[in-house]
């Protein structure tokens, strides 16, 4: 639950107004960001947190029919934790320097930095994709393990695919568009289903045996 209410206080914080898919309209406004390593690093402190419960989770579902699922889904939580890292550690921390360091370059240095920042701004993107596509089979199997070990109510399984499913095919779309308005109309309602997964998940498993 943690977790969870950390990814969308960080996400909140996250300038959204200029199109992600074009860089001069996106880096001007990082730019001017002043809680942008912040927030990044609340949202990696909210993702490592539903990854960690999500292992946990799913380590109760290793003794029944689920348990290959359950282990798969173990797998790729691992893998996107790692990749969710590397994001964060390109798009929080080093993405951030660029662009001030283009704000502040002069008339005659701008394009050279404006295209560093881009490079890493692809760098970013190609992170970005692998994520959300780690994520989003790692909770789909997580609602395959859930549907066939039948301890919870069929509505957690049906949960878990309605936000992991959409999650991985953002991810592939992203990494063939970018930050499109197409990946990230995807994107962003699969995440907050996701948040609402793992919040429900805390608040059901504080009164049952199962947790």
């Amino acid at each position: 639950m943690v977790g969870a209410a950390s990814l969308f206080v960080g996400t909140w914080m996250h300038p959204m107004n200029a199109d992600p898919n074009i860089p001069l309209a996106a880096f001007t406004e990082y730019a001017g960001a002043r809680y942008w390593v912040a927030s990044h690093l609340m949202q990696l402190f909210g993702v490592l947190l539903m990854g960690a419960a999500l292992v946990l989770l799913l380590r109760r579902l290793f003794d029944g029919p689920g348990a290959n699922f359950a282990a798969l889904a173990t797998a790729g939580v691992i893998a996107g934790a790692g990749t969710a890292a590397a994001l964060q550690a390109v798009d929080g921390v080093a993405l951030k320097v660029m662009v001030d360091r283009w704000a502040a370059a002069s008339a005659a240095a701008k394009p050279l930095v404006f295209e560093a920042a881009v490079a890493v701004r692809q760098i970013e993107i190609g992170l970005a994709s692998i994520t959300s596509l780690m994520f989003g089979l790692a909770v789909s199997l997580y609602g395959g393990a859930l549907w066939l070990d039948a301890r919870l109510p069929g509505w957690f399984a049906a949960l878990s695919f309605a936000g992991g499913m959409p999650t991985a095919i953002a991810g592939i779309v992203m990494a063939f568009t970018g930050f499109s308005s197409l990946a990230m109309a995807i994107n962003l309602p699969a995440g907050l289903v996701l948040i609402v997964l793992l919040f429900v998940l805390g608040a059901y498993g504080w009164g049952h045996p199962i947790f």
